[in-house]
């Protein structure tokens, strides 16, 4: 048992069909895609009122200290339409989820291998540049709370602080798309067990079942011992 386990693949080692210690990871993929869709259908309409009262919500520059706009029309108009299309892509995960389709899962896991990735990027560069913390505080605006609390720490304290945040939320990411890809995975073994065979002889064509659905009948008889049929002829 020892040697089959050090000869299983990481994928396989660590391959569950449970997450968060009490629901399938099939379950959990769809309250995923659910969840994520709905945080980004709020910031979709969050987006759409701003655009249609302009006046309201626009944002300059000097309330930020900055010498640029940032939310103009054009990037709200971005940002609109990659909300639009993550409500897509998890829309798609949910569905492939409970469909059992497991290309329709792909996009949503890619989208997380790259969120991953961005946040690790985000975290690399804290600790080869620590000192973009203290000029991020700068850029802050006056009224913001905590800042001169913040800002009064030391520069190591305030790495220290960032890189422990942004781990704790790397390796819930790491988690989440363990999650995934094991439903991926699931879902593709589920579909091709589901897959029926077609035996064509000359005469006839033969519909064989899944191989699960085979095993799993039982024998209506159980076969005599060969010390009985030895005995019999």
């Amino acid at each position: 048992m020892f040697t089959d386990k050090m000869m299983m693949s990481p994928w396989d080692r660590w391959y569950s069909t449970s997450c968060c210690l009490c629901c399938h990871v099939r379950t959990g993929t769809i309250i995923l895609g659910v969840w994520y869709m709905l945080i980004n259908a709020v910031v979709l309409l969050i987006l759409l009122t701003a655009l249609s009262d302009p006046e309201k919500y626009h944002l300059t520059s000097a309330e930020l200290a900055n010498d640029l706009d940032v939310m103009d029309d054009a990037n709200m108009c971005i940002a609109s339409a990659i909300s639009l299309l993550m409500i897509l892509i998890c829309g798609m995960a949910a569905y492939g989820a409970y469909k059992l389709r497991a290309a329709w899962i792909i996009p949503f896991f890619c989208y997380q291998i790259f969120d991953f990735a961005l946040n690790a990027l985000v975290a690399v560069s804290i600790v080869v540049y620590p000192n973009t913390i203290q000029d991020y505080l700068q850029q802050l605006p006056d009224n913001f709370p905590y800042k001169e609390e913040v800002a009064a720490l030391s520069n190591i304290c305030l790495v220290l602080v960032v890189l422990l945040f942004i781990g704790c939320i790397i390796g819930f990411k790491a988690y989440l798309i363990a999650c995934v890809w094991n439903c991926y995975r699931y879902v593709s073994g589920r579909g091709g067990s589901e897959i029926l065979l077609y035996v064509t002889t000359n005469d006839t064509t033969v519909l064989l079942p899944p191989y699960d659905d085979n095993i799993s009948v039982p024998c209506k008889q159980a076969p005599p011992s060969y010390i009985s049929a030895e005995a019999t002829a």
